[in-house]
């Protein structure tokens, strides 16, 4: 959240930031509202004044025997009382009004976030492991064949049971799943981040902390509602990332200096209404409403926030660098720029078996598996997260950071496009495969049913 003072003295740069991320505001409202608080705030206090004044006069003119004149300051008392009230109704309307607006108002882009409107002008920054890529097939299939050649994904069933957007994992699908989880969480483990298991549902609270609400209301999943009386004053929502649950955690708390850097860890199922990209996504594991991953948590001190995102990013590519799979590292330009984030870089890891507009020449598609992100003081203001320098200095706000560590789902993507063999297998990294009871190919199962008539022997 934008401290209103910051707001009362830049805004201009208020303004230049919302114009970068294309944010259409209504700002002058926003300060006409402040200013019109804050006088009624300076004339309640005068009103406060002058009655106690009232106040104190009232026994002394009676005391002097002086009714008429005690009376009419009891008669002035009254029409204090009267005025102050109307005042203070009016000044909470504006508080809640302007407590609205600043919710929806983004962070202030880092200077060093390159201009621009959208994806297309994201910067670059480097690609590793590209120019020693392994021999792949001359065509390669795209993960969503491959795994209904394999048996290894099911949509179809998915969408019976469930809906669209979902899937099933089965056999050696559900290992690698498994395998990506725990092979993860070790990785993160060595760079020193402790374990956390949330809870899966959050209240509004928390998602307004983390700055998923009120903006994104829509992309959640809602727990109850309307229409399940029962359960509507639960106040729940389904974990959109464990970002929520995880930086919620110490909510309206006070750390000490001592307790910094602080990295959690946290394996999570996560809910959204992801809804494809331009509509024509619908079918595959890469926008779908439940996937899993690991997110990175990190509660640092202000000064030390942006060589914390530096290490951060490292510590989430690391991931991709043992699994062997290309990748590269975008800059995220303004336009781009989550609403909570200051600056973000992007893990963006290549499958080869589905062709894109945005892929490189060499065809494919560049997958986003992290969000390596700073929300400097941001998220601790939504939050109330503080620390004390000294344990006898006044407590200030932390920084926030956070990074996947990484996207399960779309990895294992990377994973069966990038290492399919001619024949239709899978052959598993070595970093996986202890995770895989020493499985060093994934060759698929026997379907079931009337669906595996017909089907043919694989060869």
């Amino acid at each position: 959240m934008i401290p209103r003072q910051f707001l009362r003295e830049n805004p201009e740069t208020v303004r230049e930031s919302l114009d970068a991320r294309g944010y259409d505001v209504d700002l002058d409202r926003l300060l006409e509202t402040d200013e019109e608080w804050r006088s009624l705030k300076g004339r309640g206090d005068e009103l406060r004044h002058e009655r106690n004044e009232v106040s104190s006069e009232i026994g002394q003119l009676k005391a002097e025997g002086k009714d008429d004149e005690a009376q009419a300051a009891i008669d002035r008392s009254s029409e204090l009382k009267a005025e102050l009230a109307d005042l203070e109704e009016r000044a909470a309307d504006l508080e809640s009004e302007l407590e609205d607006a600043l919710l929806e108002l983004p962070q202030i882009p880092h200077e060093s976030v390159p201009e621009g409107q959208d994806e297309a002008d994201n910067e670059e920054v480097r690609r590793v492991g590209w120019e020693d890529r392994r021999d792949l097939p001359d065509e390669v299939t795209p993960h969503f064949e491959l795994g209904e050649d394999l048996d290894i994904i099911d949509e179809a069933r998915a969408a019976k049971t469930t809906g669209s957007g979902f899937y099933f994992l089965k056999g050696e699908g559900a290992m690698l799943e498994h395998a990506l989880v725990q092979f993860m969480l070790d990785v993160h483990r060595e760079q020193e981040y402790v374990d956390l298991f949330p809870p899966i549902p959050v209240t509004s609270t928390s998602m307004t902390g983390t700055g998923q609400l009120p903006k994104f209301n829509e992309d959640a999943y809602r727990i109850g509602g309307a229409e399940h009386d029962e359960y509507e004053d639960d106040d729940l929502w389904l974990c959109p990332t464990a970002e929520v649950p995880v930086t919620n955690m110490y909510r309206d708390e006070i750390m000490l200096k001592e307790d910094l850097p602080l990295k959690h860890q946290a394996y999570t199922p996560n809910f959204r209404r992801e809804a494809g990209e331009h509509g024509t996504e619908t079918r595959g594991i890469v926008r779908v409403h439940q996937f899993n991953k690991v997110e990175l948590v990190n509660f640092v001190e202000p000064e030390g926030s942006y060589d914390r995102l530096d290490a951060l990013l490292e510590e989430a590519a690391e991931v991709l660098d043992r699994l062997g799979l290309p990748y590269r590292v975008l800059n995220l330009c303004t336009g781009d720029l989550g609403f909570a984030a200051a600056k973000t870089y992007d893990l963006e890891v290549w499958a080869p078996g589905t062709e894109s507009d945005e892929g490189p020449e060499e065809g494919g598609r560049w997958l986003e598996v992290s969000s390596a992100s700073n929300f400097e003081d941001f998220q601790a203001r939504r939050a109330g997260l503080r620390y004390r320098p000294e344990r006898h200095e006044s407590a200030e706000y932390l920084h926030t950071l956070n990074a996947s560590g990484t996207a399960v789902g779309r990895v294992m993507v990377a994973v069966l496009e990038y290492y399919q063999n001619e024949d239709g297998t899978v052959d598993v990294p070595e970093a996986l495969q202890p995770y895989m009871n020493g499985k060093e190919r994934i060759e698929g199962g026997e379907k079931v049913g009337e669906s595996a008539v017909g089907a043919g022997e694989r060869e």
